[in-house]
């Protein structure tokens, strides 16, 4: 419990993007791994069974609730090419105002926000990944996917997110000029006064 408990804690957040369903989820799981030990056949890693038990049930607790998206366009996260093969919207390079420490804590809440986004098998394969750090042969074996779809799911995954925290960041500059405009238009007014 004390190995895997967070980790599957954390994945089913991921997957359902609710506490309380996440930790059902995993009591479920830990019972269910309590009573079917026995069928544990060590033919794969123990968290990756374990992950894979977590996985279901979250995916269970899904179909029981509303209808979500299942799959990411490629068309919804890749950028626009022109005739020649040039980008059709120039992207702004937000790169480094990713390190001021003033828009760590809305960065966070904005990648959280479109992590949460992402549909469940998703968003599923970016957590095992790239938080949990398991490799695509374990995450193929815990979803029971191939690992060129691991890959495939992970890419698309950090091409949503990108997109999404461009858009993010975008819009904040945008609002930030707008803000600076208004404040210079402001001190303009009173000067004159």
């Amino acid at each position: 419990m004390a190995t895997y408990g967070d980790r599957a804690y954390r994945l089913a957040i991921r997957i359902t993007g609710n506490d309380a369903d996440a930790e059902e989820i995993v009591q479920d799981a830990f019972w269910s791994v309590v009573r079917k030990i026995e069928t544990f056949k060590g033919e794969s890693a123990f968290g990756s069974w374990l992950y894979r038990i977590v996985a279901n049930a979250a995916y269970q607790k899904l179909r029981g609730r509303r209808v979500r998206r299942t799959d990411l366009s490629l068309d919804e996260v890749l950028p626009f090419f022109d005739e020649s093969g040039a980008h059709v919207e120039a992207g702004d390079d937000w790169s480094p105002r990713v390190e001021d420490p003033s828009l760590q804590t809305e960065l966070r809440t904005a990648l959280t926000s479109a992590i949460d986004e992402l549909p469940a098998t998703y968003r599923a394969a970016l957590v095992l990944h790239d938080v949990e750090g398991l490799t695509s042969g374990e995450i193929g074996e815990a979803l029971r996917i191939s690992v060129a779809n691991v890959k495939s799911r992970v890419h698309r995954a950090r091409l949503f997110l990108r997109k999404r925290l461009g858009d993010y960041m975008t819009t904040r500059r945008r609002g930030n000029r707008h803000a600076n405009v208004m404040t210079n238009v402001r001190v303009a007014a009173a000067n004159s006064v």
